[in-house]
């Protein structure tokens, strides 16, 4: 099944006067060329960027349950890394042995948490096999890392995941998204799959994945949708995700009627309103500098405060701010560290309206 070609998006500016709010609204960039790269493993997992911060894991022992997983090795072509994976299967106890689900088929979960336990595997490097069981249960494979992520109540591979989610297209992708090949001709051999985790660049050529591939977990910067069998891989959201899992999620540079500065942005796709360019000045007290501190924190940017965030907007919120803005491919004045509009609907366009002060 052949993925769909897909548009590139230029950045949004996160001005928010007249002209930068006109020229949000201008037609999208033509589809910049993918970079080629060394080819890497198939079967591996993707997981995006965009994510809370997590403390390193403590390396733990797999798990070899007395009867391994089914599935045949093959022999590796092409340069590439072998990465076989297992069949469908239960989650392993710490005896190795099957244990029944006590989950619902499609337990209920957030991009952050998603994110996290990708990192717990890249943290403790959990070495790849297609016949052991990490000790959380899921097989050590590409398939089994996709089932931890997304917290499935088994162990799934490439034939079945798609069950658990809803196609999209490259521009919705976030992260804890997946991309997913499955090559029914060879589902062992073939077939791959990977976390989203975030693009890396404003043209949308490179992204963060997620990947479990021999010798172990990584992550690293990845052309999409990969670096082989490029027209095969198809973006997948997480049912068990809020609303927008299943909702066309609103394309950057996309912008409502521009207002003065210091007017609020009402509620738009359940992005909580922007409260305004004054909250954010040298100087300034208020409940919305501590919760976008709190966002950056989640997001994996909270290195550049030496203390928890606060209530008076300082040097390290503009800091954080400023790198997270550089990860949507900003630079120069856009990249200022002070949040307008933009950067607010990108910060907390995954979080319940109802956890930010003020609204």
């Amino acid at each position: 099944m052949k993925a769909p070609v897909f548009e590139d998006f230029a950045p949004a500016s996160d001005c928010d006067c007249p002209g930068c709010v006109a020229g949000r609204r201008v037609s999208p960039r033509p589809p910049s060329g993918r970079s080629g790269g060394p080819a890497a493993a198939r079967g591996i997992v993707v997981v995006a960027a965009a994510s809370a911060v997590l403390g390193a894991a403590a390396p733990a022992v797999a798990v070899t349950p007395g009867r391994p997983a089914e599935g045949r090795p093959h022999a590796t072509g092409g340069g590439e890394p072998d990465t076989p994976q297992g069949a469908k299967a239960p989650l392993h106890g710490p005896g190795g042995q099957p244990t029944s689900p006590d989950t619902a088929p499609i337990p209920a979960t957030t991009r952050t948490q998603i994110i996290n336990r990708a990192k717990t595997w890249v943290a403790a490097q959990v070495p790849y096999s297609m016949n052991d069981y990490w000790t959380d249960g899921y097989r050590q494979d590409c398939s089994g890392y996709v089932s931890m992520a997304w917290s499935l109540p088994s162990n799934e591979w490439t034939g079945s995941l798609d069950q658990f989610g809803v196609k999209i297209t490259k521009e919705q992708l976030k992260p804890g998204d997946i991309l997913l090949y499955h090559n029914p001709d060879n589902p062992e051999k073939g077939s791959h799959v990977v976390i989203f985790g975030g693009w890396t660049d404003y043209t949308h050529t490179y992204y963060t994945v997620y990947e479990q591939t021999p010798p172990h977990t990584r992550s690293q910067a990845t052309p999409y949708p990969y670096w082989s069998n490029v027209d095969k891989y198809v973006p997948y959201r997480y049912k068990g995700l809020p609303a927008d899992a299943k909702a066309g999620v609103r394309q950057a540079g996309a912008a409502g009627p521009a207002r003065p500065a210091g007017q609020g942005v009402p509620m738009s796709h359940g992005v909580p309103g922007y409260p305004g360019r004054h909250h954010f000045l040298p100087g300034a007290e208020n409940a919305y500098v501590t919760q976008i501190g709190r966002r950056l924190v989640e997001m994996g940017f909270g290195g550049f405060y030496t203390g928890g965030p606060g209530p008076r907007w300082g040097e390290a919120d503009r800091r954080a701010v400023e790198a997270f803005q550089r990860t949507q491919g900003w630079r120069g004045g856009a990249a200022d560290g002070y949040p307008g509009p933009e950067t607010w609907r990108r910060l907390f366009a995954d979080v319940d309206p109802g956890r930010v002060t003020g609204l």
